[in-house]
């Protein structure tokens, strides 16, 4: 079974590109956790929390595309150079502003979110250009499988920080590690040659990849809209585990909650990338689904537990079938995406995650805020479902050939 793995890391620099685009973007799932206890403890309300962490994701969700454009052009190491350094320094000014001036942080946070890191549009585009066939899916498994490493550790390493030295600190720690990974993504990137743009060849399904809009293309739009959806449920649930934590004055249970949620990923994106076969878009979005909406009768006040960490098992088996859905949406994507044109359809995927993302929060907070912890579960469980809904739409693309890697010898067969 883990024969895809063995085959997938001999080839040459994907390890290290795959390591370094995680490092790039280890701040993404701690940025609300921080933001939120700094805005929270300024204001007092989750809604103007949720609406600044959102302004952060509606930033990158702007830019996607145009960062894509550019990325498909090459000069991918100096984009993400340069966004590595504004995001960090937005970062800093928003860790040190005074919490009479609150209301700047709305603008900040929009304009630092224009400058987050690219990596994992950049990254997830080279992938087609450096793999085939079952090492192509197995890519994009083992990508968003190690992705839920960032759900584990940075939740953990952020709470931690808010509660030993505060909100601030917290985000001054994030701030430092993004420009870390910027600097070694971009070296990763020369040494593998890739900062050019990538050949021109047919898109999938046919049809000269720049003569029209990606968005006139109604299989991508559709999986655009469902991506939207099924990240603001998912940001949704992180929004309840941080209010419910921080109401009951406990921010450890964030470590503890989130990092269960996405170890249940981890394990659930770790066998399926092993597996071989075409993923099943279908199922892969209801179990998603499934893995959310049963948690509502089990939060206040429908279940009043005498400790959260009793809903741990029920967040490990929810996350079972994140990661697995994940690897499977960037697969279609990358499938049904033109070849040039691949780091701007992950940039419109981007955008798609960016707006859900700053949807989720002031969403999340308003629901939290007016019907409870209940409230923001019920919110996010009809939005994943919604997205399972739109995965029914969605067309399998017709099978590609299974060329071998220009200038690359695969490992041998285990």
């Amino acid at each position: 079974m883990l024969s895809n793995y063995r085959r997938l890391f001999a080839v040459p620099h994907v390890l290290s590109l795959l390591v370094w685009s995680l490092i790039a973007r280890f701040y993404t799932p701690g940025l609300m956790i921080a933001v939120t206890f700094l805005v929270e403890d300024w204001t007092g309300s989750y809604s103007l929390a949720g609406l600044v962490a959102g302004a952060f994701t509606l930033g990158m969700a702007l830019v996607g595309p145009l960062r894509g454009r550019m990325a498909d052009r090459g000069g991918t190491d100096t984009l993400v150079l340069v966004c590595g350094v504004v995001f960090t320094a937005g970062l800093l000014v928003l860790a040190w502003l005074p919490g009479s001036l609150w209301w700047l942080s709305l603008p900040l946070a929009l304009g630092t979110g224009l400058f987050g890191t690219p990596a994992n549009q950049v990254v997830r585009a080279l992938w087609p250009r450096l793999t085939h066939g079952p090492e192509r899916q197995a890519i994009y498994a083992a990508e968003a499988t190690t992705q839920e490493l960032l759900f584990v550790f940075s939740p953990i390493l952020t709470a931690g920080v808010v509660a030993f030295a505060g909100s601030r600190w917290a985000l001054v720690m994030l701030s430092l590690l993004g420009l870390l990974g910027a600097v070694g993504f971009a070296l990763a990137l020369r040494r593998a040659g890739v900062t050019g743009p990538a050949p021109a060849e047919p898109a999938a399904g046919g049809g000269p990849g720049r003569r029209r809009s990606l968005l006139r293309r109604p299989a991508l739009v559709v999986l655009l809209v469902m991506c939207m959806l099924m990240v603001s449920g998912i940001m949704g649930v992180d929004m309840v585990i941080v209010a419910w934590s921080n109401e009951l004055e406990a921010p450890h249970y964030v470590m503890v909650l989130a990092s269960v949620w996405a170890l249940g990923s981890l394990v659930g994106g770790a066998a399926v990338g092993a597996m071989r076969g075409r993923p099943h878009l279908v199922r892969r979005s209801f179990a998603a689904a499934l893995g959310v909406v049963v948690l509502v009768p089990f939060v206040p006040p429908f279940t009043v537990l005498p400790t959260p960490l009793l809903i741990a098992p029920l967040l490990f088996l929810s996350g079972l079938a994140m990661a697995p859905m994940l690897a499977v949406v960037m697969g279609r994507l990358g499938e049904l995406a033109p070849a040039d044109r691949r780091a701007e359809a992950f940039g419109w995927m981007a955008s798609a995650l960016g707006a859900g993302g700053a949807a989720a929060g002031p969403l999340a907070g308003a629901l939290i805020d007016g019907f409870g912890i209940a409230g923001g579960v019920v919110g996010a469980g009809v939005l994943v479902l919604a997205a399972a809904l739109l995965s029914i739409f969605i067309p399998e693309p017709e099978p590609e050939p299974e060329p071998e890697p220009r200038g690359i010898v695969p490992a041998p067969q285990a």
